[in-house]
């Protein structure tokens, strides 16, 4: 068997085969990262291969040109974060990060980070694609309420429920203001016109591809969760059978706090950080549709709040329901059914109750 350590950039790869007994087979410098580069090295070795890659920006294209050569018996995905003999390392080279996967691997010490599927890849690039535009139209957005706020003494605005619906585009476009500020302000508007066409068609890409899945069905019946969002959760969480418990997936989600012990002193600071912060976000955002759309959430976020809870630490705390609550759809194949929320006596614990069967998430 060989052991093969793959260090992956952009225009070139390093790539070192090691044996049984630990000793160097080979090692290449692989250019343009084409098929046939990485098929001639591997017909230069002897035998199968095991081959170690880290998650880099763009891993999946490795993986798929390993995946389709012959030889190549299993292919695993590195924790960037976890492999900490290359991350600390003193003295750190691209031939040295090959050399030290492949004797990681060897030795079966690799961190293994999860596959998805080249079918769920596909679906994460087209639901994160739509949501870096929403982050750019709200960088947009704001810097339209800049400029409205730097001449608030000459501008007069409506009252309107949505500066930026239909009644506010044509009152945005009408306006006149001073130079540059005119210019900028037109400027801005027809990038958000052309964002809003862009977010069309993304979500009727989504929708093509979402509406069939059963994960995303099933988590559509969980208050706050959309079409959107159900799709973005079930793409990042992908199987969740990967996940033995609820409290992985609140981990994987980053919705726990990091949390040092020493000396019997216990301290929880902020949230992880090394997490999947679209997982993380996908929930957040339908915590807050939870506590407008659900009673039962509703209940529990007055609860936090009354017992001195910020606004934000009690969505938190939402999503973190919210994720527990997936979890055990997803793990039974089962619906949501709605709860109540019965206030608690001081001093008590909430006190829930459940209108749905018994074991019903």
């Amino acid at each position: 068997m060989n052991f093969v350590g793959i260090d992956f950039h952009k225009k070139y790869s390093v790539a070192t085969a090691v044996g049984e007994n630990g000793q160097r087979c080979r090692e290449a410098r692989i250019h343009g990262n084409t098929r046939d580069g990485f098929a001639g090295f591997f017909s230069s070795l002897e035998g199968p291969c095991k081959v170690v890659i880290e998650a880099c920006w763009n891993w999946g294209y490795l993986y798929d040109v390993l995946e389709g050569l012959e030889g190549i018996e299993e292919i695993v995905l590195a924790h960037p974060y976890k492999t900490r003999v290359i991350a600390e390392a003193q003295v750190k080279t691209d031939t040295l990060d090959a050399r030290a996967l492949a004797q990681l691997l060897r030795g079966n010490l690799i961190a293994r980070a999860w596959i998805p599927s080249a079918v769920s890849r596909r679906r994460k690039q087209v639901l994160r694609q739509r949501m870096f535009w929403v982050r750019m139209q709200t960088r947009l957005r704001n810097r339209v309420h800049m400029l409205l706020d730097q001449q608030k003494h000459k501008v007069v605005l409506p009252e309107m429920h949505d500066l930026f619906g239909v009644r506010g585009m044509k009152v945005l476009r009408a306006l006149r203001l001073t130079e540059p500020d005119q210019s900028l302000l037109q400027e801005h508007l027809k990038v958000l016109e052309l964002l809003r066409e862009q977010l069309h068609e993304m979500e009727r890409l989504i929708l093509e591809e979402n509406t069939a899945d059963p994960a995303t069905l099933l988590l559509q019946s969980l208050p706050g969760m959309g079409l959107v969002l159900a799709a973005v959760v079930a793409a990042e969480i992908d199987q969740v059978g990967r996940f033995p418990s609820a409290p992985k997936l609140l981990a994987y989600a980053g919705l726990v706090p990091t949390t040092h012990a020493s000396g019997g002193n216990v301290y929880q600071g902020r949230l992880m950080s090394m997490c999947n912060k679209w997982l993380r976000w996908a929930f957040v955002e339908a915590a807050w549709g939870a506590v407008h759309n659900s009673d039962y959430f509703a209940g529990l976020y007055q609860h936090q709040r009354h017992r001195g809870k910020g606004a934000n630490t009690a969505i938190i705390i939402i999503a973190r329901r919210l994720a527990e609550i997936a979890w055990k759809m997803l793990r039974e194949r089962r619906p949501y059914q709605p709860r109540s929320f019965l206030q608690p006596f001081p001093g008590r614990s909430p006190t829930i109750l459940v209108t749905a069967p018994a074991g019903t998430p």
